[in-house]
């Protein structure tokens, strides 16, 4: 999949790029975002969280550095992570991050302190950038993405 930039202008838009996201997403996939501080990865990570049917309050993971939520609250299992405080790739084994994936989608922010994922075929990367009018997110995804691309529908022209 050929990367696209989708506009986030506002709140609002995050919430539907979020929501777009969410209604492609199945266990195994893994969404990364990157970007520096303030980018606004939690803020799109608890847009595709609501979007996969969580109500509550969706806190910033990083300093338990993994939530966890399960149906019926959300649709799919979902596991929230925060990568940031990291300091060796190494130390996600000691997490259990593979235990927590099974059968889950991983919504992943600082990706790269965990060693990455975008070689996996069913990671969407998501790199978020302040621009001009608010933020953009450039988009790219594994093979598994090919054909689920909803935010198209939603910005047409990224």
């Amino acid at each position: 999949m050929s990367p696209a930039i989708v506009p986030l202008h506002d709140l609002a838009a995050t919430q539907r790029f979020g929501a777009a996201i969410a209604s492609v997403l199945r266990p195994g996939d893994v969404v990364a975002l990157s970007g520096g501080l303030g980018a606004g990865k939690t803020t799109l990570a608890r847009a595709i969280i609501a979007g996969l049917g969580h109500a509550g309050e969706v806190p910033s993971p990083s300093f338990a550095i993994i939530e966890v939520y399960d149906p019926p609250a959300v649709r799919l299992p979902v596991v929230h992570a925060d990568f940031y405080r990291l300091d060796d790739p190494r130390e996600v084994e000691e997490i259990g991050l593979d235990d927590y994936r099974e059968g889950a989608v991983l919504i992943a922010e600082w990706p790269d302190h965990a060693g990455g994922f975008a070689h996996e075929a069913a990671c969407l990367s998501v790199l978020l950038e302040i621009a001009e009018e608010g933020r953009q997110a450039i988009v790219a995804g594994g093979k598994d993405w090919h054909g689920r691309q909803p935010w198209r529908k939603i910005f047409p022209t990224a």
